[in-house]
């Protein structure tokens, strides 16, 4: 199901009638046609709206950068129970959640919150060859850094996506997945259920039109006695 967006104006009706006790979170996310959680969506605009106003739907575009020490502030306050992770989100206009909840870890793991300073190129940077030791060594310090991706880029200068895409492999089947299968076909033991139908099927294709390519040089062969 796709992702429903909702204007400003929206969100503040929304907000407005929760507050007014006009209806539950529940209902007004049904009105709106919101998904499961919808009633999440509705108490969080009512809090920005209650705190800033309209100003509190105006969020900045883009990535939103973060100094060693806001992190530091944002997990503290977490930890010492001054606010959920969505309170503490919303108050430091974290992104998400998860955002947070990666923080702490790196925190918990007595490890170094650095600074954030977004910068787009690393998103659009061109992917560059790479050994597989090379991949090896890449994801096991962003692994260590709590999964920072761009800041693991911008290291090693290599792309967002490399990074993010080695470590997945890495994370659903080890070290294996990191070698470089470009190029290189798979056997048919190393195949999942639908690869394997899908290759079966066009050796089907090709044995029925070799098949019928046959048909039509005998068809002609039989035309060209018969005269």
């Amino acid at each position: 199901m796709a992702k429903l967006k909702y204007s400003i104006e929206v969100k503040i009706k929304a907000a407005e009638r929760y507050l007014r006790g006009e209806a539950s979170a529940a209902e007004i996310a049904e009105t709106l046609g919101m998904g499961k959680n919808g009633g999440e969506h509705i108490c969080d605009w009512a809090a920005r709206y209650r705190e800033k106003g309209v100003e509190g739907f105006h969020l900045k575009k883009g990535n939103s950068g973060y100094t060693a020490k806001e992190k530091q502030q944002a997990v503290e306050e977490y930890l010492q129970g001054k606010g959920s992770l969505r309170e503490i989100s919303r108050k430091y206009h974290i992104p998400s959640n998860e955002t947070l909840r990666q923080w702490i870890l790196v925190y918990n793991s007595n490890k170094e919150l650095r600074d954030y300073d977004p910068r787009p190129e690393v998103y659009v940077a061109m992917a560059r060859k790479t050994t597989k030791e090379e991949r090896q060594e890449i994801v096991q310090y962003c692994l260590e850094q709590g999964k920072d991706y761009k800041g693991t880029a911008e290291k090693y200068d290599v792309s967002y996506t490399q990074v993010y895409q080695w470590v997945r492999k890495y994370l659903e089947s080890g070290e294996t997945r990191l070698e470089d299968r470009r190029g290189k076909r798979k056997r048919d033991e190393e195949l999942d259920e639908l690869e394997r139908l899908r290759r079966e099927n066009q050796r089907l294709k090709k044995k029925l039109e070799e098949s019928d390519r046959l048909n039509q040089l005998l068809k002609k062969v039989r035309e060209f006695e018969g005269r």
